[in-house]
């Protein structure tokens, strides 16, 4: 099992004609993604790599039964474009596109949590793979593999970095999902956290978070009440000076809130191992999934 993507997931790819979008839908089909269509307004009838090309996600659904969307359109049509998916009844929609106004970003993910029919995992998002079966986004496949520890992260390269890690470890995982660091992103660390908990496949989970917002301290809180799984987590931003946006549009430390110490402190008060380097996440790892084998 794994959680959100999985082998027979069908994917639309959403601006699949364009730089991006035609890199990375190859990469997908050769990592063995189901990409079964794209969707480009004005190039219906065409093909890519094998896949056609719709001019609207309906259309792209009702021919291919795509369930999944993932979106490279650009910043300014990207909201628009996973509405679209969500009218056309795609249950996931993965927002690539970063540099989305945040004005749309509060209409769509109120929009899409208020109708409660389409999960969103984005914007600004490095996508989400679960290893050996189904990868979307941009994700380096082949630094993945197949095994017991799911992820989840705001940064998309310490992802890359802490996966690498674990795989020389011998340390596979189940799904690594990015959840982008976007002041209003789409699924947070709590959503994330409750589907690892409930998959049993996944015996341990990885969290990266960085400064900014307080939303892993709102997983922090899950860990600690729900959560019977061991968790190692890594903070970003720890020399990161107050006021000043550091990367992502949510990594901002203002009025104290947000900072990497208060992070830091909620997880391990909740009975999370912390990690002050990247390269110890692990070692961590091995010894909490040694202490559950126990």
């Amino acid at each position: 099992m794994a959680i959100l993507i999985d082998k027979s997931t069908k994917v639309v790819v959403a601006g699949m004609t364009g730089k991006e979008g035609s890199f990375h839908t190859q990469q997908m089909i050769e990592y063995g993604t189901q990409v079964v269509a794209g969707v480009t307004p004005g190039k219906g009838g065409q093909e890519l790599f094998g896949v056609p090309v719709f001019d609207t996600m309906h259309e792209a659904v009702e021919r291919t039964g795509a369930n999944a969307s993932l979106v490279f359109v650009p910043a300014p049509f990207a909201a628009d474009s996973v509405l679209e998916a969500e009218d056309a009844g795609i249950p996931l929609a993965v927002l690539i596109t970063e540099g989305l106004p945040i004005q749309d970003s509060v209409r769509l993910v109120n929009r899409l949590n208020s109708n409660g029919s389409t999960r969103l995992v984005g914007g600004n998002c490095a996508g989400l793979i679960t290893a050996g079966q189904c990868k979307m986004g941009i994700m380096p496949g082949y630094i993945f593999t197949p095994g017991p520890v799911g992820m989840v992260s705001r940064s998309g390269t310490l992802t890359y970095e802490v996966v690498w890690e674990l795989t020389r470890a011998g340390l596979g995982q189940t799904t690594c999902v990015g959840i982008g660091g976007d002041p209003c992103p789409g699924t947070r660390f709590l959503d994330a956290l409750e589907m690892f908990e409930a998959d049993p496949e996944t015996k341990a989970v990885v969290m990266i978070g960085e400064i900014g917002g307080t939303d892993e301290e709102a997983g922090a809180e899950f860990i600690k009440h729900g959560m019977t799984k061991p968790v190692v987590a890594f903070i970003s931003g720890r020399t990161a000076p107050p006021g000043k946006r550091m990367g992502h549009a949510g990594a901002i430390v203002s009025g104290g809130l947000g900072t990497a110490q208060s992070k830091v402190d909620a997880l391990l008060a909740a009975g999370a191992q912390v990690a002050d380097k990247t390269s110890d996440v692990a070692g961590l790892m091995k010894d909490a999934l040694s202490a559950v084998a126990v």
